[in-house]
Formats: C-alpha cells, sequence, structure tokens
C-alpha cells in the first residue's frame, strides 16, 4: 500500500491523461504517483506530474480521495511551464515491463465512454465541468 497525489488538468475542452496499455488491457490514468516519505499529496503530485508529462503545474484544489492500495489524493491542476509530453520518469524506461505509457490530452466528454481509472474521479470530473464545452474559471 502506498498513498499516492495525481493531478487533473484541464485545458478548455480536454483533460491530461496517461493512456496504460498492461497485459493487453488498455486503460487510463491521471498523470501522478506514489508519496516519498515526509511528502505531502500535494508536493507528490507536482514532482510525479513533472516526471511524467513534463510539465510544472500548481496545484488549485482537492477534487477528492480515493481509497485504492492506499489513499489517493486528486487535485485540480494548471500548468504553469514545461513542455506536455516530454517526461522521462522511470515509467518510460524500456526495461521496467510494466506496458506502455502515453501521455495526450482526451476531450472531456469522452471520460465516461472508455475505461479511465478511477472512474470516480472521471465522474466528479464531468460533474465539475458541468457538461460545459470549457471548464470553470476557479481562481477567484
Amino acid at each position: 500500500m502506498r498513498n499516492r497525489g495525481a493531478a487533473v488538468i484541464v485545458d478548455m475542452d480536454q483533460v491530461a491523461v496517461i493512456k496504460r496499455t498492461r497485459n493487453g488491457a488498455e486503460y487510463y490514468v491521471f498523470p501522478g504517483g506514489g508519496m516519498e516519505d515526509g511528502e505531502s499529496p500535494e508536493q507528490a503530485t507536482i514532482r510525479e506530474v513533472f516526471e511524467e508529462l513534463g510539465v510544472h503545474i500548481k496545484t488549485k484544489e482537492s477534487l477528492g480521495t480515493v481509497q485504492f492500495n492506499g489513499t489517493q489524493h486528486y487535485f485540480i491542476a494548471e500548468i504553469i511551464g514545461g513542455v506536455f509530453g516530454t517526461g522521462a520518469g522511470e515509467e518510460f524506461e524500456a526495461d521496467r515491463n510494466r506496458g506502455t505509457y502515453e501521455s495526450m490530452w482526451m476531450p472531456i466528454n469522452q471520460l465516461l465512454s472508455v475505461d479511465v481509472r478511477p472512474i470516480e474521479i472521471a465522474e466528479k470530473l464531468f460533474k465539475y465541468n458541468g457538461g460545459k464545452e470549457h471548464a470553470p474559471d476557479k481562481t477567484n
């Protein structure tokens, strides 16, 4: 069991996801990963997103937690620097034998029609977005 931090990064009507192909299954996860000793969930999220996506983010607010092999913390976040898709974390090492990782943008209106894990967070984002074409501005 390991606690995890993850980011829900929305840009217009799309959300950043990692497409996973492993053991014949294809599914999508929100970028993030395990917390290291002494890290807060926000710090782990910021570090892991840079490793996986190559972007610097700022967490804005909690979207919720999910209990699965520890506590998974999900944060609405925004990109503040870097280049999307240039992540070079250990996930991308060929000898890891844990399937493939592909960073991509997915239209929010497609979230509930594919295997997004955890589905609880995909559903919250869909509701948070209110079915609108653009994500609400939560900076006020």
